[in-house]
């Protein structure tokens, strides 16, 4: 089967420890991407050295690294650069603190369709495994690929959405009717073809903070211009590790605002976005 070219678009804040365990995984993959661009929301020595490092670590992965200011959350605004950066027609977004199975790129390709975007979900393991698979005490890749063996630790470790775990290959017939639904997108394992995102305008750099409607926004403008939500749950499969979440009541109310003006105004094309867009009149 001929895959769309790709690139694989990673968010990142400092946490080089972790993105080293991403590479791995997107070194290993069944498919690889065409590139991998690190997008980073801010610009941090220690990350520049790693990618340096990483670059020789990795030479079958083409790495590309996007850095900008660090005054604050701009991550949607990263995005945007990375993906005017891109050179591939297929984008696949994750966090900077999930790891893809290793057949996660393949599954993303083999359910690609244009004017459709794909959304799967997440497996999250809780502080005490994420540790584990961070110091290599719990090997990741021994610990998905034989799940029913390592389902014990699994429910040790109290691992939630642990049925997300389930996996069946986007090439098995079954696998349309196993898959279940989305109803909304997460913004650590999504894709779409590039030409589909720029039609939206990209990501609203209106959001400053994350919390609320940062990946609810994407998917709202994209269902406005008839882009459709299709899931690729089971097949495209990625574990979230662990980490504080700090939840600002305040900028999840600011951002209920802007999205909302958005959804009132059927504003569907978002005026920051890759462009700047100024509305006559």
């Amino acid at each position: 089967m001929k895959y769309p070219t790709s690139t694989l678009i990673i968010s990142v804040y400092k946490d080089t420890e972790a993105l080293n365990l991403i590479l791995e995984c997107v070194d290993q993959q069944t498919v690889k991407p065409t590139e991998v661009i690190i997008s980073e929301d801010g610009d941090n020595p220690d990350m520049a050295s790693f990618i340096l490092h990483a670059k020789v670590k990795f030479p079958n992965l083409n790495v590309i690294h996007l850095t900008q200011e660090d005054i604050g959350w701009r991550k949607n605004r990263a995005l945007n650069r990375a993906v005017v950066a891109a050179k591939n027609e297929y984008l696949i977004f994750i966090d900077g603190d999930c790891l893809p199975y290793n057949t996660f790129i393949e599954n993303h390709l083999l359910l690609s369709q244009k004017n459709t975007i794909l959304a799967g979900r997440r497996i999250e393991f809780n502080e005490s495994l994420s540790d584990e698979i961070r110091r290599k005490t719990i090997h990741f890749h021994d610990l998905i690929n034989h799940y029913f063996r390592n389902l014990p630790t699994l429910l040790k470790f109290k691992t939630r959405h642990l049925e997300e775990m389930f996996y069946i290959n986007a090439k098995n017939p079954l696998s349309k009717l196993l898959r279940r639904k989305v109803k909304f997108l997460l913004g650590c394992n999504w894709s779409c073809f590039k030409n589909d995102l720029l039609k939206i305008n990209g990501f609203d750099e209106n959001f400053t903070g994350p919390t609320y409607g940062e990946d609810t926004d994407v998917a709202m403008r994209f269902k406005g211009i008839g882009v459709a939500l299709r899931s690729c749950r089971y097949s495209a499969n990625l574990v979230h590790l662990y980490h504080k979440k700090n939840f600002n009541q305040e900028q999840a109310h600011i951002n209920y605002i802007i999205h909302h003006k958005s959804v009132d105004d059927k504003q569907y094309i978002c005026l920051n976005g890759i462009k700047k867009i100024t509305l006559k009149g």
